[in-house]
């Protein structure tokens, strides 16, 4: 490895990797319980790689490997034909530096690559960040930002002074108001085959600039933060704001917001999805929570009628599994759950009484946007044995 900066000093990323190698402890596959562990693959893609995709088996063995011509922006799943869907991190298409920050979770393009790594669909889209779903129509439905106009952002109640990481006035501008880049805001879209726009849903058209505030020590240059969206039955939509503390759903027809779980319940969440039993399975990070002051990770099952926590993972102390930011969480067939504690880069099943059955923490360190040697991992995903046709 080679000198890295990090705060304007020059630092051996070598000696930073052994220091976090021996704070790790172990990588690779750190426990298996094949008579409990829900059998199967497990794909992940290291956020700080230059676009290795890697396709475990239940021992840690890597089955396949494809190399994307991106880095993650930021990972991919496969989906029912084999084939790998993919959002990649591109860094010269002129939205690199639109605000602080969104280098380190910007995409710029989705495609589907076959089990060779052939590309067999792609399409750009500059402001395309965090998160992207192909969906039933061949096209896809995808995260982007735009500017929001200074006026409203100068309402926009929560955050602090964009402050620089030197610890000066990034922009001179007002703690209301934010940056001389502005604030920005999600705006949902989706696309047909043929790359065309067929809807389009802005946060700062639905969003209440009285109550969906800005967690107090987040940057003013982003009001919403998505990073997660996900096409549901019925024409609607999934979303997951970080910002906010905030989870919903989107009826497309009317745009309207038709259930949505907040910061009372919620802290810097990730990755929400609808389970068999209507039920929504979220990975809430903890950061900075309105009920808890040690900061700690959990796993919740959500009644959206009711709002009831009818199911939840957290370690005992609670403050051994926490990822502030990243990570996620899926529900798998057998009832067990693949959690993603991503800054860790650990991956590791739980049963529903919450023990760990199966476990790989990610080998692969690299420095990240930020000069940082990591192995991060954004999220995971799970497949049965004869879920991938190529490996039947």
């Amino acid at each position: 490895m080679t000198n890295t900066a990090i705060d304007g000093q020059s630092i051996d990323a070598q000696s930073i990797d052994a220091q976090t190698r021996r704070r790790m402890g172990r990588v690779g596959l750190t426990a298996c319980d094949p008579e409990r562990a829900c059998p199967g693959y497990t794909l992940f893609a290291p956020m700080s790689g230059d676009g290795e995709v890697y396709l475990l088996d239940g021992n840690g063995d890597v089955a396949h490997t494809w190399q994307m011509p991106y880095p993650p922006g930021l990972y991919g799943y496969l989906l029912p034909n084999g084939n790998l869907f993919y959002g990649g991190k591109v860094r010269d298409d002129g939205a690199w530096e639109i605000f602080e920050g969104f280098k380190r979770f910007k995409g710029g393009v989705m495609l589907e690559a076959d089990w060779h790594g052939n590309i067999l669909w792609e399409h750009r889209d500059a402001y395309h960040h965090h998160d992207a779903r192909r969906t039933e129509s061949g096209g896809c439905l995808y995260m982007t930002v735009e500017r929001m106009d200074d006026a409203q952002a100068a309402r926009v109640q929560g955050g602090r002074s964009n402050i620089s990481s030197s610890g000066g006035s990034s922009s001179g501008g007002s703690d209301s108001g934010g940056s001389d880049s502005g604030m920005w805001s999600d705006v949902l879209v989706e696309i047909d085959a043929d790359g065309n726009r067929i809807w389009e849903w802005r946060a700062a058209e639905h969003l209440d600039t009285a109550t969906d505030i800005i967690t107090f020590n987040d940057r003013r240059d982003e009001w919403s933060h998505g990073n997660t969206v996900v096409p549901l039955p019925g024409g609607r939509v999934m979303f997951s704001f970080r910002n906010i503390s905030t989870v919903g759903i989107i009826d497309q027809a009317s745009g309207e917001i038709v259930w949505k779980l907040g910061d009372d319940v919620l802290a810097q969440q990730h990755d929400p999805s609808l389970l068999d039993n209507g039920n929504v399975l979220i990975y809430d990070n903890g950061s900075h929570s309105r009920n808890e002051p040690l900061p700690h990770s959990r796993v919740i099952e959500v009644n959206p009628a009711s709002g009831e926590i009818v199911w939840q993972y957290r370690d005992n102390p609670p403050f051994n599994f926490f990822s502030a930011y990243i990570s996620g969480a899926r529900r798998l067939p057998n009832g067990n759950t693949l959690i993603t504690e991503g800054h860790f880069g650990r991956i590791f099943q739980v049963t529903p009484d919450g023990a760990v059955v199966w476990e790989y923490v990610n080998p692969h360190f690299a420095p990240n946007e930020q000069g940082y040697v990591v192995n991060s991992v954004f999220r995971s995903t799970h497949y049965l044995p004869d879920a991938i046709p190529q490996l039947r």
